[in-house]
């Protein structure tokens, strides 16, 4: 991966359970973007992160991902991850910090700096729409992710943490 871009911005989840869809429809918002933040970012999206998912944060400077979630208290909420072996370790849907977990335990070093963009969503069944108020936070977050790409620095991301939370797992 050495022609990857320095900024991975990667957006899970499945675009027919309704608010589900909320990491996925961020990063087509975020295709919109001006020519000069697209030249330093690649966008991924999956329906659910997986274990291989450890090499695309390799020669990385930041890595975002972008989920949907009912745990949210706000619209949405952005920590800085750690590596951590959870629960989700040995199943076939990840939680990112255990895809930190497996960068670090394949490659022998840590991972590069990482960040959760959580959306909150409501109703997640499948053939269901985004509800409307998972619209409304759809364009919070993208507001909000479109803000720290215009800055891709890992500090400036760390500063605009005080507003949201302490680390997590």
């Amino acid at each position: 991966m050495s022609d990857s871009k320095p900024v991975l911005v990667f957006g899970y989840g499945n675009l027919s359970r309704g608010d589900d869809a909320l990491g996925p429809l961020l990063l087509e918002a975020i295709e919109r973007s001006p020519k000069q933040v697209l030249d330093s970012i690649e966008i991924l999206t999956d329906f659910q992160l997986q274990i291989e998912h450890a090499l695309d944060l390799e020669n990385r400077d930041l890595v975002l991902f972008v989920d949907a979630s009912v745990s949210c208290t706000t619209a949405f909420d952005f920590k800085e991850l750690v590596p951590a072996k959870d629960n989700s370790y040995t199943t076939h849907a990840m939680s990112p910090a255990a895809v930190l977990a497996v960068y670090e335990n394949i490659k022998k070093q840590a991972p590069p700096p990482c960040f959760l963009l959580s959306i909150k969503g409501e109703s997640f069944e499948l053939g269901e729409e985004l509800t409307k108020v998972a619209q409304q936070h759809l364009l919070m977050a993208t507001e909000f992710a479109e803000n720290l790409l215009a800055d891709l620095d890992v500090l400036a991301w760390r500063q605009r943490l005080s507003a949201y939370a302490t680390m997590t797992v």
